[in-house]
């Protein structure tokens, strides 16, 4: 089992009509590696909105004439997923379309709410029809159902927020507004910038501004509602500050890419440290270090410059294979390894190997790459890990649903680095993590099983299946 990802938002207003689906399918790209089971866009034209949603890749849901199909407009919203509640299906497609008696909706989502089975079952009991599996649509409906007595989306928003419980990340679209919120403990990134013709962008990560031209402005605040309309941008805040900030640290340690900054903290920075740290607190006697690509090779270079061992490209990554997790099965994931990764033998043959990796989850992966490093020469691993072990599920955007899917839970280092097959394991200390983003508060619960939310009862990811 290999971590499974956050999704990505994408959203975008601009003063005037413009090819509003392209900018969000080059923002998707740049946010693809938060979610690659499936994608979406959705565009305002003028009050009308049309869309295209599929399972896949962006490139794969996206060609030339679907986007040449796709009008011409002021605003749009767009979606890549993994979803952590519900299946893998065509119906959980975001960004989620609502006709309601205030008007139309699209809403893209990035989270995982912890009370979503409480609130669920209290709408089903009012009467309402779900369509998806998933947490957003329990979004969509509470919105729906507030706006008939709000005066505005954004208050409707702000109402539903009050009973919302976990992480949830939103760039939602309204036949006028584009609105984007961010949970008040923060878990999940958000931020906006604006575009050379004096629109907005609002992204999951900074590196998707970047990738349609947009300067970056801020992040949004812990529980800040941000609204886009006639060219001007209006704050919200009465739920600024009503917890104290519990950002997820794995943001940091895998999730984001290495060239985003967020809440003012680079990745590629955080990641470093985190390889500095691996070497004091894990020392090793070696000849090279290599890390494992694509989130293990900043804090390798980190580990490398804090112990004086040379830094050696030693695994390369094929680039036209998505992320371990997507094998739906675990033969297959274990060819999908090999097919995805290959050792340098002038790197490491016949070296002592100090193998950096961000996590290790049930130990599969480790093995098999461990396995490629021994096939190509190399004389010792020893594996040097730029995150705590796993103890806990999580339950804000991470598919880690299953103590008994955790390696730590039921090995001492020792026996896992048997296991594995390297000579030596270290983990990067709990104690240690503050220091990667500089902040004393973080979402740790997955290291710690401390939970900034109540743990909800039902852990199922496909609970809202039918039977």
């Amino acid at each position: 089992m290999a971590i499974h990802e956050a999704c990505g938002v994408f959203g975008v207003v601009c003063p005037e009509p413009a090819d509003v689906g392209r900018i969000v399918y080059y923002g998707l790209y740049a946010l693809q590696h938060r979610g690659q089971e499936s994608c979406g866009i959705v565009v305002n034209d003028d009050g009308v909105f049309a869309s295209h949603k599929d399972l896949g890749l962006v490139g794969e849901v996206f060609n030339r004439d679907i986007l040449d199909r796709l009008p011409r407009g002021t605003m749009a919203v767009g979606h890549t997923r993994y979803g952590t509640t519900g299946a893998a299906s065509r119906r959980n497609c975001q960004p989620i379309e609502v006709n309601h008696q205030k008007g139309h909706m699209a809403l893209a989502h990035n989270g995982n709410l912890s009370n979503a089975a409480e609130l669920r079952d209290k709408l089903e009991l009012s009467g309402a029809i779900f369509h998806t599996t998933s947490d957003t649509e329990t979004i969509a409906y509470i919105v729906t159902g507030e706006r008939l007595t709000a005066p505005s989306i954004e208050e409707a928003l702000s109402r539903a927020m009050k009973c919302l419980e976990g992480a949830y990340s939103l760039v939602l679209m309204s036949p006028q507004k584009l609105i984007c919120a961010r949970d008040p403990r923060g878990f999940r990134p958000l931020c906006y910038g604006r575009l050379p013709d004096g629109g907005y962008v609002a992204a999951s990560e900074s590196c998707a501004l970047r990738a349609v031209g947009a300067e970056f402005i801020r992040d949004l605040e812990p529980g800040e509602i941000l609204i886009f309309q006639n060219g001007e941008v209006t704050s919200r805040r009465e739920h600024c500050g009503k917890y104290r900030p519990t950002p997820c640290i794995f943001e940091y340690i895998y999730f984001s890419r290495p060239d985003s900054v967020i809440d003012g903290v680079s990745v590629h920075a955080a990641r470093l440290r985190a390889g500095e740290l691996l070497a004091r607190e894990h020392p090793a006697e070696a000849d090279v270090v290599v890390g494992v690509p694509d989130s293990g090779l900043d804090a390798a270079l980190g580990y490398s410059r804090a112990s004086g061992i040379p830094y050696g490209i030693g695994l390369i990554k094929n680039k036209y294979i998505g992320r371990t997790f997507i094998a739906p099965g675990q033969e297959h994931r274990l060819d999908q390894v090999r097919l995805k990764l290959s050792a340098v033998e002038e790197t490491v043959a016949g070296k002592r190997v100090v193998l950096v990796d961000d996590s290790i989850v049930r130990g599969t992966t480790s093995g098999r790459i461990s396995s490629l490093l021994r096939e190509a020469g190399a004389r010792e691993i020893h594996l040097r890990v730029s995150a705590p072990p796993f103890l806990n599920p999580c339950y804000y955007g991470t598919d880690i649903d299953s103590q008994e899917n955790l390696i730590a839970c039921c090995h001492s280092s020792e026996e896992i680095a048997r296991v594995i097959g390297v000579d030596t394991l270290g983990y990067l200390p709990v104690s240690a993590l503050r220091q990667l983003t500089g902040s004393p508060f973080c979402c740790d619960a997955c290291f710690t099983g401390h939970y900034p939310t109540t743990v909800p009862s039902d852990l199922r990811k496909d609970r809202f299946e039918c039977c």
